[in-house]
């Protein structure tokens, strides 16, 4: 009895004796002798070709099976994208690879991986397909991006998404924030010139406009934040405590003056400085307030004795013009004698003598 092996219209037949490869079969009848070594294994076209425990360069030989067949070699360096019929099927990497062409049309896109930036011509709708083989960075709207290949700077980025292939080069991305940022020194000690030893609150505020340079400094922020360190307590300690107190406007002037003479070496530009507290030991701040209390007295005794002064001319003047004037003696007289009745009930009076004539006499008398 022969042996029956039907290959169908979506397969092709691989024919064997004693386990070396013979030649491909079309579809159709076959019918092997029995007790032979002869085998045929079935292959579906719709499927990679693949023949588990065979390398492929052995069928590779065979020039009608190389007809329908599309054979792709992936080198070390290269990921490729398999299209089957326009659509996304796997990304391969290293090796060679077969594919049947004769019920479906197979295309292939190359990828470079030692440049590991993804492409625009690559449709980002497989990237979820592939997820494992790309690696992806973002640049903020506010945000400038410097790119690294292998820690070796290539360009500047703009905001958006980028995408890198995983491989031999790894890309990185640094960013720069370019927002006008706030440097805040809190409690920072510092001595003046006579020995004084206060704490001091600073703010400045600054925006990087080399963000390469920014990048090539080391810890970036601590050596900004030193330099106007050093700033202050170069003024601070030229000064004795009460010019400092009396030139504080002046501070945030100098100040930033003196961080923009190095603002290029930063790669930045200060915008605005000033000072938010001077704060002092208890005894200083105890002595000063003693001063100042003593000083408000004293200007308080000098206004009042300035009152006096002016009372006194005042009353030197008036006593001059009435003894010039006897009228004006008289009327003055008349309202002193008008503010007596007003503390006194009642006068009695006695005599002939009329009410003006005897309030006369009083006055006389009184004279």
């Amino acid at each position: 009895m022969f042996k029956k092996v039907i290959v169908k219209a979506d397969e092709r037949g691989l024919l064997f004796k004693k386990g070396s490869y013979v030649k491909h079969l079309q579809p159709g009848v076959y019918r092997l002798a029995p007790f032979s070594d002869d085998e045929i294994v079935l292959l579906n076209v719709t499927k990679p070709f693949a023949i588990q425990g065979k390398d492929l360069n052995l069928f590779l030989q065979d020039e009608r099976l190389l007809e329908e067949l599309t054979v792709i070699n992936i080198q070390d360096h290269e990921y490729v994208l398999h299209y089957e019929d326009g659509k996304f099927v796997s990304l391969m990497t290293a090796g060679k690879y077969a594919f049947w062409n004769v019920l479906k049309k197979h295309d292939f896109t190359r990828v470079d991986i030692r440049q590991p930036a993804v492409g625009a011509d690559i449709d980002r709708a497989i990237f979820a397909k592939v997820a494992g083989y790309l690696y992806v960075s973002e640049v903020a709207s506010h945000e400038t991006g410097m790119l690294f290949y292998n820690n070796v700077m290539q360009r500047e980025l703009a905001p958006g998404k980028y995408y890198f292939w995983k491989g031999p080069v790894v890309a990185s991305i640094k960013t720069v924030d370019l927002r006008q940022q706030q440097l805040d020194m809190t409690g920072q000690e510092m001595m003046t010139e006579d020995k004084v030893t206060l704490r001091l609150n600073f703010v400045c505020q600054y925006k990087i406009i080399n963000p390469l340079r920014a990048l090539e400094i080391k810890a970036f922020e601590d050596q900004v934040y030193i330099l106007l360190q050093l700033i202050l307590r170069e003024y601070v300690g030229t000064l004795k405590l009460d010019d400092l107190l009396r030139m504080k406007q002046e501070i945030a002037a100098f100040v930033l003056s003196r961080l923009n003479e190095k603002s290029e070496d930063y790669g930045v530009k200060f915008f605005s400085a000033g000072v938010k507290d001077i704060i002092l030991p208890g005894d200083i701040k105890e002595i000063l307030n003693t001063v100042l209390l003593a000083e408000k007295k004293a200007q308080a005794n000098l206004i009042t004795r300035r009152e006096e002064t002016a009372s006194t001319r005042s009353l030197l003047n008036t006593a001059k013009l009435m003894d010039e004037n006897q009228t004006l003696f008289r009327l003055k007289e008349l309202e002193f004698l008008e503010k007596i009745c007003e503390k006194i009930g009642t006068i009695s009076l006695t005599g002939r003598d009329n009410l003006l004539e005897q309030l006369n006499s009083l006055l006389g008398g009184a004279r």
